[in-house]
């Protein structure tokens, strides 16, 4: 394809536009030409329509964020939601809007748009929640969630639990105000998350607002047990969920478990070793073995006790402590008014330090607690307090759940009052979670970099005369190795 023009008679000047191979890259090249010709033209509008070929810029017929929204795609297939959810579109488009930028379900339609994505009505999204609520639903994604995993008999599975507040002021019998860890008074509900050893989530329920914690974790385990035919799991769960009465629940199930839990007082074993070893500082890192063999008085499986102590968990738990202290000096002094701290003894109208408390607190710094009822690793080998420790503290695994559903995928049902839809909300944040720990796992990125990144790459389709030609963004090297293992086989487990 060239230009001929001329200035004067007999001089010609020839422009070399390119060279087709096809009828579509003819036509391409014939309106690069045409916009060549009538650049810096002034067009004299007779009212006459030549369509966009006459010199005008070239037709976008569709603007895509096809890498990302295909990369998305991929997780919800590969986790088998689409099967779980029986091809449902509507939930599919939700959760994939929710992992690209969570906002209510009537601005999700925006998002998908934005996105190049072809939306239902709003009114086919409202018709299609109550479905979303429905146990049979949830336990399908829950089942596929499971099977992705592997979970087995001998499976890891973390548990901990959260809270979401409503700006209501007034409770419902399931919004009520109970314990909140964002010390809030407004009525809420607990969630209680579920999750494999990876923090990959498994199940999540709703509880009433005032629902203890401790009454949480059972209910949860059990009905996920039931629905996948599993005889045995070993809980990790930290020692805040865990009351006696619960403890002793969780032995009657004839569940395994690893907990963390509460020192009241300095173990025999630890004063055992400070005796054989007097003025000797404990090292770092070293771990106290207490075996607990099972009594006559209640029945239950041998379990064993390890304290582990970090020197600097006991600096910074001896610099709180003289803090305190000081504190509670000033306060006994009358330099300052009687707050609430524990090392300040009243007997009636006279104020002390409790020294006896201040000892024992400085005896138990830097020591940490966990119990087991394990006989053996998943593999058979025998228990060691290696195994013990680390799978514990996996439990900060599903605390970046609960931060990536309260944050990066604003779980908190701001739009949503009545309780069916408050669970069609959560399963929708359930899958949304899934697909976002999918791709961080594939891409070794967040989420929210990978969204941020993928999205302004999109790929265009140009109308060239009876041809549409298709165009994107070149993409970054990063950005495309991050692409190929998202596509690559070993992806789909």
């Amino acid at each position: 394809m060239q230009i001929v023009y001329s200035s004067r008679r007999g001089s010609r000047e020839i422009e070399h536009i390119g060279s087709a191979h096809d009828d579509a890259e003819l036509e391409t090249l014939r309106a690069v030409a045409r916009q060549r010709l009538a650049a810096g033209q002034q067009e004299l509008d007779l009212g006459l329509d030549d369509g966009p070929m006459a010199g005008g810029p070239l037709e976008i017929v569709s603007s895509r964020m096809e890498h990302l929204w295909d990369a998305l795609s991929r997780a919800y297939d590969t986790l088998g939601f689409a099967a779980a959810a029986g091809g449902d579109e509507v939930f599919r488009q939700l959760v994939l809007a929710r992992v690209i930028e969570p906002t209510s379900k009537h601005d999700s339609l925006r998002v998908l748009g934005e996105a190049g994505i072809d939306a239902v009505s709003y009114a086919t999204v409202k018709r299609r929640l109550p479905d979303y609520a429905a146990p049979q639903w949830r336990q399908a994604l829950a089942g596929a969630c499971a099977a992705h995993t592997r979970l087995g008999p001998a499976s890891l599975v973390l548990y901990d639990v959260s809270t979401l507040y409503f700006e209501t002021d007034a409770g419902d019998g399931f919004r009520e105000p109970g314990f909140s860890k964002e010390r809030r008074l407004d009525p809420q509900i607990t969630i209680g998350l579920l999750t494999d050893s990876s923090g990959f989530p498994l199940m999540v329920t709703a509880f009433e607002g005032n629902k203890a914690e401790t009454h949480t974790m059972l209910p949860v385990i059990e009905g996920f047990m039931a629905a996948h035919h599993l005889p045995d799991v070993t809980i990790v769960a930290d020692a805040g969920m865990i009351s006696e009465a619960n403890k002793q629940a969780i032995e009657a199930a004839g569940l395994s478990f690893i907990l963390g839990m509460k020192i009241p007082e300095v173990p025999y074993v630890v004063k055992q070793w400070r005796r054989e070893h007097p003025g000797t500082p404990i090292p770092d890192g070293h771990i106290f073995i207490q075996p607990w063999p099972s009594g006559s008085s209640r029945p239950r499986r041998d379990q064993m006790i390890y304290y582990q102590y970090r020197a600097e968990r006991a600096r910074r738990t001896l610099r709180g402590i003289d803090e305190q202290v000081a504190k509670a000096q000033r306060a006994v002094d009358g330099q300052a008014p009687v707050k609430r701290n524990r090392f300040i003894r009243l007997s009636g109208a006279t104020k002390s330090v409790n020294t006896e408390l201040v000892d024992k607190a400085k005896a138990l710094a830097g020591l940490k607690g966990y119990i087991t009822n394990l006989a053996a690793c998943p593999d058979g080998t025998p228990i060691t307090a290696e195994f013990v420790i680390s799978s514990y503290h996996r439990l900060f695994e599903i605390e970046k759940s609960f931060r990536m559903s309260k944050h990066d995928l604003k779980a908190r049902p701001i739009y949503h009052h009545k309780r069916e839809s408050i669970d069609a909300h959560l399963t929708i944040v359930f899958a949304a979670l899934a697909v976002g720990r999918w791709i961080e796992a594939r891409t070794g990125w967040s989420i929210k970099k990978f969204v941020r990144t993928a999205r302004r790459y999109r790929t265009v389709r140009i109308q060239a005369g009876n041809h549409v030609l298709t165009a994107a963004d070149p993409l970054p090297t990063d950005l495309r190795n991050a692409l190929k293992r998202i596509r690559s086989p070993e992806g789909a487990h």
